[in-house]
This record gives structure tokens, sequence and C-alpha cells, in this order.
């Protein structure tokens, strides 16, 4: 974990899908999840230690640059951020968020505190952070001109109170989103194209265990899966694939021919534009809205 004075630096790790889900399968999915970000943190070679509590998972590493670009390539967070930890009393929050906040804020800047806490054991509302964290922002920066903006800041203090820790940061890093990879289970894809290469991660950023076959963009789809398995020439499908990949187009749908499985075609309604976006993506490991419906046929 890395300091700064006496705090601690910690990425707090969010996901979206995982949360709509009952409670058993919320649990195994974050254990899912868990395991995952800990095989890329090791494929990176990433020291670092993970942790679940309340809806969120926790890294703290010396290395946080390198952990926040390894977990941008794990499917199932949707966003990090790279926190400052201290205890859960006001007075603390205060003078934490007073410290950051002379470090963020310039002259005639606008800002905004968000607050909020994970249940209502503590002495004090998300309004009440709000409040006193405010005006503790404001008075240690009340040499440079700033004021309070709720509707357009410039910048924003951001504090989560959770189990009995404060955790304050100043950005919000876009990562992938979807479901934990291996968590939907296992398909074939025939990789042999950008298209193809592109459904294949699709599905993968769906949760699908992607079994390769083809030898066309590899190291891209590697990148994603530590484990990834591909199937060479004679090599046997194996038992547990419950589906195929199919990387065609609209107007290539009727080339598809029959199959004891079902067949998913997740760029089909895609143009080329849309798979050179999300090839870029893919590349990058930056991420963006994509609007995708998995079509089944």
């Amino acid at each position: 974990m890395r300091n700064r004075g006496d705090h601690v630096e910690t990425i707090l790790v969010r996901y979206s899908e995982i949360g709509l889900k009952s409670d058993p399968v919320r649990r195994r999915f974050e254990g899912m999840l868990k395991r995952n970000i800990m095989d890329m943190l090791a494929k990176d070679s990433v020291e670092a230690v993970v942790s679940i509590a309340n809806s969120r998972l926790y890294v703290e590493t010396d290395d946080v640059q390198a952990a926040i670009a390894s977990l941008k390539r794990v499917f199932g967070i949707s966003s990090v951020s790279v926190a400052t930890k201290c205890a859960a009393s006001l007075e603390e929050i205060k003078r934490t968020a007073s410290w950051i906040s002379q470090e963020l804020l310039i002259q005639g800047d606008t800002f905004a505190v968000d607050a909020r806490r994970d249940s209502d054991v503590y002495p004090f509302t998300s309004l009440d952070l709000k409040r006193e964290v405010g005006s503790a922002v404001l008075e240690a920066n009340s040499s440079k001109g700033i004021r309070v903006d709720l509707t357009d800041p410039d910048k924003t203090v951001f504090v989560e109170v959770r189990s009995n820790r404060a955790y304050i940061f100043t950005s919000y890093i876009a990562c992938h989103a979807g479901l934990p990879l291996g968590s939907q289970g296992h398909v074939l894809a025939y990789v042999d194209d950008r298209r193809s290469l592109v459904s294949a991660w699709l599905m993968m950023k769906r949760g699908c265990k992607v079994t390769v076959c083809g030898d066309y963009g590899i190291p891209i789809l590697e990148r994603y899966d530590p484990h990834l398995r591909t199937l060479g020439e004679g090599d046997e499908v194996p038992d547990r694939i419950l589906g195929l990949v199919n990387g065609c187009s609209l107007d290539q749908l009727e080339a598809i021919g029959e199959s004891r499985l079902p067949v998913f075609v997740p760029t089909i309604g895609m143009n080329d534009a849309a798979i050179d976006g999300i090839l870029s993506q893919m590349e990058s490991g930056d991420a963006q809205a994509i609007d995708v419906v998995y079509h089944r046929v």
C-alpha cells in the first residue's frame, strides 16, 4: 500500500450489474471478481492485497498506476478510484478532505462535495458530511476565491464511509463493466477477422469464458483473460462448451449452418465504424459506452 504522510491510498473497485443479483449470487460473483482481479494482477506482476466488504472491493498496492492498468482489463468492474483512507470520524474526514482539496483546487474554482455512508450506525448523516466537509474545504482554500456550485462544479470531492473507514477521492476511472469472466459458462469462438475478434471479446465482457479456435488477435484477447484457452487443428472441443460465437454481419446471417448448440452473434447489427471503435477500446484498455444487443440464433 502507498502512504501519503499518515494516510494510506487505496483503490476502490466498484461493480454495477453484480449488485442487482440476489445475495447468494452476488457473493459468488464477488468472489469470482476477486479471483479474476488477483489473476490479472499476478499476470502483470503487480503485488497487491485485495479484499471485499460492503459491496466494494479494495486493492492496496505500492504501484497504484500499474494496478489501475490491470484493473481496467478485468470484466465486471464498472469504475475505480484512487482514494485516501482515514478514520471514520467527522474531524478526521474534514482534515483529510481539506488537504486533498488544497492539491485539487486552483484559484477561482467551483466545487461540490458528494458524500455517502454505508449504514446509519455513524453519528453523522450524509447531509452532515456534505455540509461539514464543504465548510472545511472552503476554509482551507479561503485565499483562492473558490465557491460552492452544486449544479456544475469544476471539481468534486467524494467521500465514502464504509466499514468504519472513510475513503476520500476526486475522480472516477471508467472500466469495461459487464460480468465477471467465467460467471456465464463456456463458449467457443471462431476468430479469423476483426469482426469475430470483437465478437469473442464482447462475449467475454458478458461473463463467458471463451475458448478460441483460430489465431487471429490472440494477444489482444490474452490481455483480458490470463488463462485464455485456444484450440489448434485437430483438438477436440471441450464438453463444457454451451454455445458458439460467430462474428457475422446481418447480411451474412443465412450463412450460419445448423448447430446442436446455440450460436451467438453479438456484432450482427454493427457497421465497420462500430467494430473499429470497440477494437480501439480493446487495444487501449480504455472504456467507453457500448450499446450491444446479444443476438442468439
